[in-house]
This record gives structure tokens, C-alpha cells and sequence, in this order.
């Protein structure tokens, strides 16, 4: 575990305090820890999640029926 001193303003204490309160977490540092896993699971690349990798080897696993063009691709909806 990782200890670190940090400087934040009042109306972010508050939020973390809500934060706290509304799921019922007995310290700040567990809010803190959903905070940051919210914020990444929202707003970091795709690619820096591991999770992200293993979707995409599965989909690289999958089988594809490629199409000469729009018009092929069209005919099969249609038709299937």
C-alpha cells in the first residue's frame, strides 16, 4: 500500500466525504479508491486496461466473412 500526503480544497473534501457517506466506507482512503476506479474505468485508454486486452484477443479469435463491398454486405443482412 501507498501512503501519500496530499493538499486538497474544501469543496473536494466535501465531495469526498459524500462520497464516503453514500457507500457507507469507514475511511476517505476507500472513497479515494472508488474515485480513482470510476475515473479509469471511464476515462483512461482502452488500451492501458487489461481487461481491454483480453476482450480484443477474443475478438481477434473470432471468425469473419469478409465482403467485396457495401452492396455484399447489404445482400447478407438482408438475406440472413
Amino acid at each position: 500500500m501507498v501512503q501519500n500526503v496530499i493538499d486538497i480544497g474544501e469543496r473536494e473534501d466535501r465531495v469526498i466525504n459524500i462520497v464516503k457517506a453514500k457507500h457507507g466506507f469507514k475511511t476517505k482512503s476507500e472513497a479515494i479508491s472508488l474515485i480513482t476506479k470510476v475515473y479509469e474505468d471511464n476515462f483512461l485508454e482502452p488500451q492501458l486496461r487489461p481487461e481491454y486486452l483480453n476482450k480484443l484477443e477474443k475478438i481477434r479469435k473470432g471468425k469473419y466473412v469478409k465482403f467485396k463491398d457495401v452492396k455484399e454486405l447489404r445482400k447478407q443482412i438482408e438475406v440472413g
